[in-house]
């Protein structure tokens, strides 16, 4: 199996079926993939949807937390039980749109050294204050580790299996992939994407949750990053 879709949700009932029929139909004449929901401790019908679909579609799975972990620890449960080579992580709300998914894999089929390729929005669908907090997000991030990245908020990336799970695992991993994969030895590659508008429901996140958690965060991966040092090329003898 080439790649593997990995999708944390966190009570999407009403968006999970109308991105399930897409992903198929979009996807389906494509390399053989699969479909890895990873339901986040959701307290509505989310999991129960998504398993309704499954005898229309054999290669759907679904994983579920007790309770609420987080975005990076559902990928980390999604991720572990993959079987593709390359994981291509999506948000559940239908704000990444799939006809990108073949363009990240193109990117990466470019040049073997490259172990993620980044959507980078091309005009993103949200709020004028989402869109400056997260500009100032990016701005001190990109000054801090220096990653070139403009969009690592965007959800729709693609990601080698094994050097996703070789990366340190902690809380809102998924915001510093490029300024840790690169730090790994790793190329990164990066693609525009489509942003659309939630289907339905409302955002987990706020500006000012979201600023005070990524400040600690952002101070954590400064410091794994210095004391990160990789040894150089040993032959075996």
């Amino acid at each position: 199996m080439l790649y593997s879709v990995v999708i944390p949700v966190l009570n999407e009932q009403d968006n999970v079926l109308p991105l399930i029929e897409e992903l198929f139909e979009v996807l389906g004449k494509g390399p053989a993939f699969e479909v890895v929901f990873v339901d986040d401790g959701s307290t509505d019908d989310t999991a129960a949807r998504i398993l309704s679909a499954k005898p229309r579609f054999p290669n759907l799975r679904l994983v579920r937390h007790a309770r609420r972990s987080g975005k990076s620890a559902a990928l980390r449960s999604g991720i572990g039980v993959a079987k593709g080579t390359w994981i291509v992580t999506m948000d559940g709300d239908g704000q990444n749109d799939p006809h990108d998914v073949p363009r990240l894999l193109e990117a990466a089929e470019k040049d073997k050294a490259i172990a993620l390729v980044a959507g980078i929005r091309r005009k993103r669908d949200d709020t004028v204050w989402r869109r400056i907090a997260s500009r100032v997000g990016n701005g001190v991030r990109q000054a801090l580790l220096h990653d070139d990245c403009p969009d690592t908020a965007c959800g729709l990336k693609l990601i080698r299996r094994d050097v996703f799970l070789g990366l340190p695992f902690f809380d809102s991993l998924h915001r510093f992939f490029p300024a840790l994969i690169r730090r790994h030895g790793h190329g990164v590659a990066m693609v525009p994407v489509n942003d659309r508008a939630r289907r339905t429901g409302q955002s987990k996140y706020t500006n000012f949750g979201r600023a005070i958690a990524g400040i600690f965060d952002l101070m954590g991966v400064v410091w794994i990053m210095r004391r990160t040092t990789l040894p150089p090329a040993a032959p075996e003898v």
